[in-house]
């Protein structure tokens, strides 16, 4: 039932229940004096809830023309209910139309129209210095309501509990509760506020050495009954995979899986290898082998080398002069190969047989009264044998010789090479070797002139003296210049015709002398007259003669 009454001759107050409204109906304030006015008789300025308390406000409230001020206020920007500090949401606004304006840019406060003609119950936006009544409100919320788990919602009449996440109850007394975690294999270390296993609840997972976690670290218990995520897992720290070495085998045990914290592997090799490095490794929780990767070296032989006049040929399948290479030996033209032509190498670091020779054939040359009846291939002579010579070589014509003999002068084996001067070109082969029947590979080679490219000729105004070897004006031409009585040579003496048809040099020239002969006292305009003279003298000689002469006594450059 709702009633009225006078508190201290200054306030008019409706009650409902547990929670009242007040107002003073004999002044007006500023919004901050009427919120002073409210926090010192009853809680703060009136909050509104919800469309119902609007209505009830509007029904039970008197009409004052100025309205009444309500807890709503323009902080930094943004408006907000100075009650709770909670910022007025998009869905609680109230608004009269086209409100709030911020007429002037100062109206940062709120009043609401209560028995309004028109928009009665909206909300105003109006300068916080304006006088209007008071509407202030009185809390029915206990200090430590809900538990303190909650927020204490006013409500006509009553309050009701808003329990936080991860409570229940009408008073927020209970507690969200998660199943109980039993993880295998992982360590775990809980704190529990609100019970075991409860909202709020975490714990922390840790693996042992050796071990990785698969997971988060920690687990939260959530107001959904739920834990943040699923329990994680330790997993044993992979090392790379390892492999037999070649040539070699590998055996290994796994405590925690294949290449995992734990496994140790031994290696060995065939037969005819050896291994180089550790025999075991071991995986470690830092997820590495120790020690280095072995591996499997074929053993080694003594390194083989041709004999003298001979020739080694080898294959090997394991590296140099290694378990399993084969050698092939065989001898020059004119030696024969004695012992083993085939040796390999054994398991053992040793060579099947001993190391042949290649032993010089010799000339067969049949003596008369030594009284032969067998072929010559099958006589062993003794001091009438001879290593095969071959007739001596000589330098061709124009060309050089230049031989290599390995055993004895123009003998088996040895090597002539052949080449010309420059201006000659060598037809026939460039070398040369004596064979074991005593003759030279080939036939004999010449040096001939090359077909040389010509100089061109050379025209002279004074004397030219040319000698040609191949032609006039050919390959190796040389010409020799001198100047009449009266000129001096300027440039090289001698010129040759080089093999690309050029010559050495500039063309050189003559240069005349002419007469200084009484010129010592003559003026200036006779001495040009006697120049002018002079020139038209020296250009009819050189134009009717091909040169030019002079028999003055005293001579000077012109």
């Amino acid at each position: 039932m709702l009633t009225s009454s006078s508190l201290t001759g200054a306030v008019t107050w409706v009650e409902v229940g547990a929670w009242t409204y007040h107002y003073s109906d004999r002044g007006d304030y500023a919004w901050e004096q009427a919120r002073n006015y409210c926090q010192t008789f009853f809680t703060d300025l009136v909050a509104i809830q919800n469309k119902q308390e609007i209505e009830y406000l509007n029904r039970s409230l008197p009409f004052h023309k100025r309205y009444y001020w309500i807890g709503i206020r323009k902080l930094h920007g943004i408006w907000t209910w100075v009650g709770t500090r909670k910022v007025l949401t998009k869905e609680a606004e109230n608004w009269a139309a086209r409100e709030p304006n911020n007429r002037r840019s100062n109206q940062d406060c709120v009043e609401i129209y209560i028995k309004r003609p028109q928009e009665s119950g909206k909300w105003n936006d109006e300068p916080c210095s304006q006088k209007k009544k008071a509407l202030c409100y009185r809390a029915s919320c206990q200090p430590f309501p809900c538990s303190q788990r909650g927020e204490c919602v006013e409500t006509i009449g009553s309050y009701r509990c808003e329990c936080y996440p991860g409570f229940h109850g009408p008073e927020c007394e209970d507690v969200v509760q998660c199943t109980k975690l039993e993880p295998k294999g992982v360590r775990m270390n809980c704190s529990h506020p609100y019970g075991d296993f409860s909202y709020n609840s975490t714990c922390v997972f840790r693996c042992q050495e050796g071990f990785e976690q698969r997971g988060v670290d920690m687990l939260r218990c959530l107001p959904s009954q739920q834990w943040s995520a699923d329990t994680p897992t330790c997993t044993a720290i992979a090392c790379p995979a390892l492999s037999a070495p070649d040539q070699g085998e590998l055996n290994c045990s796994h405590l925690h899986g294949d290449f995992t914290f734990g496994s140790m592997c031994a290696f060995s090799c065939q037969t005819g290898f050896v291994l180089m490095g550790l025999e075991s490794r071991k995986c470690t929780a830092m997820g590495t082998w120790t020690g280095d990767s072995p591996r499997c070296e074929a053993i080694t032989c003594p390194v083989l080398r041709a004999p003298d006049r001979g020739e080694l040929n080898c294959s090997h399948l394991h590296g140099d002069f290694t378990f399993g290479s084969t050698c092939v030996f065989s001898c020059q033209t004119g030696f024969v190969l004695t012992g083993l032509e085939s040796h390999e190498c054994t398991a053992t670091g040793t060579w099947t047989g001993d190391a042949p020779l290649c032993k010089g054939r010799v000339a067969a040359q049949c003596v008369t009264g030594l009284g032969v009846t067998m072929g010559c291939s099958q006589v062993s002579w003794s001091s009438h044998s001879s290593t095969i010579a071959c007739p001596v070589l000589n330098a061709p014509d124009q060309g050089e010789l230049n031989c290599s003999h390995l055993h004895g002068d123009f003998a088996f084996g040895s090597t002539c090479a052949f080449s010309c001067q420059t201006g000659f070109v060598l037809m026939g082969p460039e070398s040369r070797e004596c064979t074991a029947t005593g003759t030279w590979t080939g036939d004999t080679p010449q040096c001939k002139g090359r077909v040389l490219l010509k100089c061109a000729s050379l025209l002279y105004q004074g004397e030219l003296n040319c000698s040609h070897l191949h032609g006039d004006f050919a390959f190796g031409s040389t010409c020799a210049f001198s100047c009449q009585t009266g000129f001096v040579l300027m440039g090289p003496e001698t010129r040759e015709c080089t093999a690309t048809g050029t010559w050495t040099g500039d063309a050189p020239r003559c240069k005349g002398r002419v007469a200084a002969q009484g010129v010592a006292g003559l003026g200036t305009a006779e001495l040009l007259s006697r120049a002018r003279e002079l020139h038209i003298q020296l250009y009819m000689h050189l134009f009717l003669r091909g040169g030019v002469s002079s028999d003055g006594s005293r001579d000077a450059l012109v």
